[in-house]
């Protein structure tokens, strides 16, 4: 019974935890070793990569559907906070941003994007974080995109805008008087 709650149908966008959002093309029955397995055949356009995903194993990978509504709100509201800079090594916080990122979980990939932005008046980031940075923006803004109807550019441009001006405010506090 669990492996009907979650039903996606041809034509719906999804996010796959680990490739973020893909699009269910086909739904197709195979035969894999004897046993007959009905599969959701994903397509990931920016990867150009198709994946097959079991029906019966959506769920316990973490295939969802779009985020709600009231998800997407409480992203793009990480964004304007205060972006906390934790002071451990870098291998360690690469490891968690990834975590964070492959989580699939929109608010974690907002707090990477909040966390490794940098306004053009601050450092320069690394080569590392930024590769992180642009992960996590491009998962989000691939999922806003499908959620608004719109095109990637068009949602991450949205985000930095967002970015920028939270910034301004974050950035004014370090101004000594």
């Amino acid at each position: 019974m669990a492996a009907k709650a979650l039903s996606f149908d041809v034509g719906d966008y999804v996010v796959y935890p680990k490739h973020g959002v893909g699009r269910v093309i086909e739904l197709q029955k195979q035969e894999i070793a004897g046993m007959q397995l009905e599969l959701y055949v994903l397509r990931f356009e920016k990867e150009k990569m198709t994946l097959r995903v079991p029906t019966n194993k959506a769920e316990s990978v973490g295939m969802r559907k779009l985020s709600s509504d009231k998800t997407l709100k409480e992203a793009l509201e990480t964004l304007k906070g205060k972006p906390k800079v934790k002071r451990t090594m870098w291998s360690r916080r690469a490891q968690e941003y990834e975590a964070k990122i492959n989580s699939g979980d929109l608010v974690s990939i907002a707090e990477v994007v909040r966390d490794l932005f940098r306004a053009d008046d601050q450092p320069e980031q690394s080569y590392s974080e930024r590769q992180i940075f642009e992960a996590a923006a491009s998962r989000l803004a691939r999922e806003l995109a499908a959620m608004e109807e719109t095109e990637e550019p068009a949602a991450l441009e949205k985000i930095l805008d967002i970015l920028r001006k939270a910034a301004v405010t974050w950035n004014k506090d370090k101004v000594p008087a």
